[in-house]
């Protein structure tokens, strides 16, 4: 499994300047592609190849006086910006065909300079390295102190620079993970769980824990909107304004920042103690569009069940989204009895059969437990496997019987 393992850059004001240089020339040459498969379009003529684009775009190029400048920087860097331009219209053609799952991709559209992320990529013939001293070494930039939060578990294949919109620097680094030592990492439990997602509590386990909501964003509200406050009054273009987005943005990394550290340290949490991890697959897009939007952005919950998936894949674990349409709110979880839809002010009702109360998120996440057993059973088959039918059985007469049977 690949990964990515970033870490903060402090880039002196001269690796500043070729960085923003680098993004500068990638970002041309991005666009440079961009138009040309354009003009291509509207000519009804066939998309420029890849090996084109490169000894046009770049090779050429570096030889005329409007794009001169092109040499100053990595050749690295500007060809993987081609390779962007080329996966930017593989994956729209994808999803345009059906191909590729997911909401549908627009045309590849030009970068800005304004543009929130800024990011170039050094590839291993890009010959950049990591120095004895922890610094790290990237052409025609220099040795860039690097803030090691944590040691790589293997030699990186590629780094990746970003400067996002609050103005830092970070180094991403591809890892290619150790699958023998991941699992001797995290042994295996007997232990599963069930995970009911919600707003007053982010998370209800199926063994009546309760993690409380951190509510980042409210939290943080009164800053942001001072810091958004001064943002408005000040005259644009200037570079007072230029400073207070700054800050605005920066506010807005803080708590984003504490959010995914906290997914981060749940999800790790869930993953070394359950061997099964059983979560309500939620329609967040369409949640996000009601009055509750703001709260539902706050709790980030397809972050975390992306992390609960990625994680479950590399540790050996078992994750399994229950289908959203499946009553875990109805249905009692000691009798099975389904009550029916309750109102969301109900958080506690009583079963007409058996008599149980219950805790409305505390009972989901039990039948979401329930649900993500029955169709894993921990791992073991659940269906039968198929066999050959028997000569008896091979018509359809024998098939209509066996349904009408059944």
């Amino acid at each position: 499994m690949q990964l990515r393992y970033a870490f903060r850059l402090d880039p002196t004001l001269c690796q500043r300047i070729a960085l923003d240089r680098a993004f500068g020339c990638a970002r041309v040459v991005y666009n440079d592609a961009v138009a040309a498969r354009e003009r291509a379009r509207a000519a009804g003529e066939a998309f420029p190849t890849a090996a084109v684009l490169s000894r046009v775009l770049i090779t050429e190029a570096k030889k005329t006086r409007e794009r001169h400048w092109l040499g100053e920087v990595s050749a690295v860097v500007l060809q993987q910006a081609l390779r962007d331009a080329e996966a930017a219209y593989r994956n729209f053609f994808a999803s345009l065909t059906g191909k590729r799952q997911g909401p549908r991709l627009g045309v590849p559209r030009f970068r800005s300079r304004k543009d929130a992320r800024q990011a170039v990529r050094f590839t291993a013939n890009a010959r950049w390295s990591i120095t004895s001293t922890g610094r790290l070494c990237l052409p025609k930039i220099g040795e860039v102190r690097v803030r090691w939060s944590r040691a790589l578990p293997s030699v990186p294949s590629s780094v990746t620079v970003i400067k996002d919109a609050a103005g830092r620097y970070f180094a991403s680094f591809v890892i290619d993970t150790d699958p023998a030592a991941d699992l001797e990492r995290m042994p295996a439990s007997d232990q599963a769980v069930g995970i009911d997602l919600g707003l007053t509590h982010f998370a209800v386990l199926s063994d009546g824990t309760k993690i409380d909501s951190p509510r980042f964003l409210r939290r943080a509200e009164k800053k942001l909107k001072k810091a958004q406050r001064e943002l408005s009054r000040k005259q644009k273009g200037s570079k007072n304004r230029a400073k207070a987005r700054v800050k605005v943005a920066r506010a807005h990394a803080r708590v984003a920042d504490a959010r995914r550290e906290f997914h981060h340290q749940l999800s790790t949490e869930l993953i070394c103690e359950n061997q099964a991890v059983a979560v309500e697959d939620l329609a967040v897009g369409g949640l996000a569009r009601t009055r509750l939007a703001k709260s539902i952005h706050d709790a980030g919950w397809s972050q975390f069940v992306h992390m609960l998936a990625y994680k479950a894949a590399r540790y050996g674990r078992i994750f399994v989204k229950v289908g959203r349409f499946e009553p875990t709110s109805q249905v009692c979880s000691a009798c099975g009895h389904r009550d029916g839809p309750k109102p969301l002010h109900v958080r506690e009702w009583t079963c007409t059969v058996c008599g149980t109360t219950h805790d409305r998120d505390h009972n989901a996440a039990i039948n979401i437990k329930a649900a993500g057993l029955a169709v894993t059973a921990c791992g073991a088959r659940v269906r039968p496997e198929r066999v050959p039918a028997q000569r008896g059985e091979a018509g359809s007469h024998g098939i209509r019987t066996g349904a009408r049977a059944a």
